[in-house]
């Protein structure tokens, strides 16, 4: 199987997207800064160029993950040792079962799960250290679990 950079970096893309909307004071910008405890000075604005670069990079490789989990055929190639012409691979992976459950749909599910069960417990673990409250672990892990929700969908969709 070779990897699909198009639908990571589309999936990457998709996580400004979301936090633009989420993020957004009239969504749960208001909220999150509050409970963040961030304020903005005009004396001391971000370099939101490096920011959003930075987010970016993070999020392709969150993408580049859970490509592993949305896509079935991955698991089927690491069953094998990662050997594509293993003779077990091949017979797998025919023309019915190389696009099985690789479908919109499908990829939602399993990241709407990564989110659930992965980022909203580590956002959760980082805000109980930090001493944060629990409407910032709604807020921020909420955005985790519906980014990774539209990441699986575009890379299990993207063949």
């Amino acid at each position: 199987m070779n990897i699909n950079f198009i639908a990571l970096l589309l999936a990457a893309f998709s996580s400004l997207v979301v936090g633009f909307i989420w993020y957004n004071p009239k969504v749960f910008g208001t909220i999150w800064m509050r409970e963040a405890g961030i304020q903005f000075d005009d004396a001391k604005k971000p370099n939101m160029g490096l920011i959003l670069f930075g987010a970016f990079i993070y999020a392709f490789f969150i993408a580049f993950i859970i490509q592993f989990l949305v896509i079935h055929q991955y698991g089927v190639l690491g069953v094998v040792g990662g050997n594509p012409n293993n003779e077990a691979y091949k017979v797998f992976m025919t023309q019915e079962n190389q696009n099985a459950f690789r479908t919109l749909k499908h990829g939602a599910l399993h990241g709407f799960m990564s989110g659930l069960f992965f980022a909203l417990p580590v956002v959760g673990v980082g805000a109980i250290f930090e001493r944060r409250s629990f409407k910032y672990v709604l807020v921020s892990g909420g955005y985790w679990v519906v980014t990774c929700m539209i990441m699986g969908a575009i890379i299990c969709a993207m063949k």
